[in-house]
């Protein structure tokens, strides 16, 4: 059975499902992968011979700078004998190992503190980082869990979620009410009933409601995962990089119809062609982040771009650790393409947006990466 058909079974047992229902469906497939969705086939979804990059595909630099960011951190916590570091969504892995083997080799007492915890719920991502980290998997350095409730609470810790939120099931929105999915001769289309209270308490508490002929997106899903981060942060901070926007963009008129497709590389709006085999994304709602966060015990120390956040990090020793590895001239000039890219305003540094939380913290805690906060 195909992930088109197993949908269409669904619909049929079920009627029209809500939209975050199909997007589930979509990305994560049916329970125990069969079929899989987008997140769990066994093509690749990364990098160039996939479907879109994430900020680590493009160099290592990302990780490494991040590494840098994660042991002022740990120092600013009074540097304790354990940090634990959770993922969510790690995706390959190439992130994660980015930082780890950049900590071992320029910061050796932070990565002796350092314990990494690696949330994925494919089970074909997390059989793929089992081999990545197979051997740090066995020191005890890194763990794979496939539920972020498999995590106790962290006395110092910081969650970190890159392209996390965008990827969340959410549920659309238009002024003729709360879209969901149904099936009619073998294509599946749109209809409407009365929003629920929880999508309209959302919508009317971070969102706006739409206007005509216009959709926004709902992501209760999003506040629950902020209860959870909170939870495990006993003391410590969460890193939040997404494309997004505030609820004060949306009312100037901004950032509406934000769901998107992709697939090799080329976007859409389109999320009922091809189930299963491209990316569906919503832009992240930032002023529910932090609100829930908030609610759950989390302050916001900062909400700025991803190029304000990587060059206060990469400021003090200007960017060394994209250029410790370069051997020649025509080396120095491709990283300095793959910085531009990621940490300046032409590149996706103005894309992304970095929101960062903390808990517990002493009122002096400064952190590099906020320094061109405004």
């Amino acid at each position: 059975m195909t992930l088109r058909e197993y949908i269409e079974q669904e619909i049929r047992d079920r009627g029209p499902i809500p939209f975050s229902r199909y997007m589930e469906l979509c990305l994560y497939g049916a329970p125990g992968d069969d079929p899989p969705g987008f997140y769990s086939r066994s093509q690749e979804t990364f990098g160039k011979s996939g479907d879109f990059y994430t900020s680590s595909d493009v160099h290592a630099v990302f990780g490494r700078l991040l590494a840098r960011q994660f042991t002022e951190m740990w120092n600013a916590l009074g540097s304790p004998a354990r940090l634990d570091v959770v993922e969510l969504g790690p995706g390959r892995g190439l992130f994660a190992q980015d930082v780890l083997d950049w900590s071992e080799k320029k910061f050796p007492e932070f990565a002796k503190a350092l314990h990494y915890t690696l949330v994925e719920t494919s089970p074909e991502l997390a059989r793929r980082l089992r081999e990545r980290f197979a051997g740090r998997i066995e020191r005890g350095r890194v763990e794979v869990v496939a539920d972020a409730e498999q995590i106790g609470e962290s006395k110092n810790a910081i969650v970190f979620a890159n392209e996390f939120f965008d990827a969340l099931p959410v549920e659309v929105v238009t002024d003729r009410g709360q879209v969901y999915v149904d099936s009619e001769n073998g294509r599946f289309v749109e209809g409407h009933r009365e929003a629920t209270a929880e999508v309209h308490e959302f919508l009317d508490r971070y969102g706006v409601r739409p206007n005509a002929d216009e959709h926004v997106e709902a992501c209760p899903a999003a506040l629950q995962w902020m209860k959870t981060i909170a939870r495990i942060v006993q003391r410590g901070f969460a890193i939040v990089i997404d494309y997004g926007y505030t609820r004060e963009e949306q009312l100037a008129g901004r950032h509406r119809d934000t769901l998107m497709t992709y697939r090799k590389h080329s976007a859409g709006t389109n999320p009922y062609e091809a189930p299963g085999e491209q990316d569906i994304t919503a832009h992240v709602n930032f002023t529910a982040l932090q609100a829930s966060g908030r609610d759950a015990g989390l302050s916001r120390l900062a909400l700025v771009t991803q190029a304000q956040f990587l060059m206060g990090i990469g400021e003090e020793n200007q960017f060394g650790d994209a250029f410790e590895d370069c051997g020649s001239p025509q080396e120095t000039a491709k990283v300095a393409l793959q910085l531009k890219h990621i940490a300046t305003p032409v590149g996706m540094g103005e894309v992304f947006d970095v929101l960062v939380l903390g808990k517990g913290l002493a009122n002096d805690a400064r952190l590099s990466g906020l320094r061109f906060a405004r």
